[in-house]
């Protein structure tokens, strides 16, 4: 598994699953067109562009150019690297039927395909030669802690705060956690948090 500092946009969560399998990166999804309607996720994809950059990796059909497309439109200029899988005929194991145009999507590759093409889009890979301090992470304890989960008005809170940071309305709770976590520092976040419930 490769840790690479760049988040990463791709089309769905089957996408998804396939890739975290390989990279240490916040990955998240453009619930295939659904970005284009979807102001909040557009916004919160720039802001995680800006903040630490966005590769955009969808699939190799039509439809995947038409995502990769409008998001290299809507996402500030030398925030964005864009990382292709190759042409493979085929269909992935869950499918029935090959998709449209009988390509395999992201979620269809092996493992050191995927690696690759971040690799040669120009991935930073994070390494280092001497021991870092860990980057302390907002855990699902925190947000229980904080009110989020597991209490009757846990949803409301979560909304109330989504629409504060200006995240989209339908991240799950462990989308929100993972977003959490590119936009702050644990102390930072809890601290946010606490002055917010004064």
């Amino acid at each position: 598994m490769i840790k690479i500092r760049e988040a990463i946009v791709v089309e769905g969560r089957y996408d998804k699953n396939a890739l975290s399998q390989v990279v240490d990166a916040p990955i998240f999804e453009t619930k295939g067109f659904g970005v284009m309607k979807d102001k909040e996720l557009l916004r919160f994809l720039r802001e995680v562009a800006v903040k630490r950059g966005l590769i955009i990796l969808t699939d190799s059909d039509g439809a995947g150019f038409v995502i990769r497309n409008f998001l290299k439109g809507s996402i500030p200029q030398g925030r964005v690297l864009q990382a292709y899988i190759p042409d493979v005929m085929g269909k992935e194991k869950r499918k029935q039927q090959a998709g449209k145009e009988g390509k395999l999507g992201v979620e269809g590759m092996p493992p050191q395909v995927l690696r690759g093409v971040l690799l040669r889009c120009g991935a930073t890979v994070e390494e280092s030669t001497e021991p870092m301090q860990p980057r302390q992470k907002i855990t699902k304890k925190d947000l229980f802690d904080l009110h989020l989960t597991g209490w009757p008005d846990s949803e409301k809170r979560r909304n109330e705060l989504k629409r504060a940071l200006h995240l989209p309305q339908h991240l799950s709770t462990n989308g929100l956690l993972e977003a959490l976590n590119v936009m702050f520092e644990r102390d930072e976040f809890l601290g946010t948090e606490e002055d917010n419930d004064d």
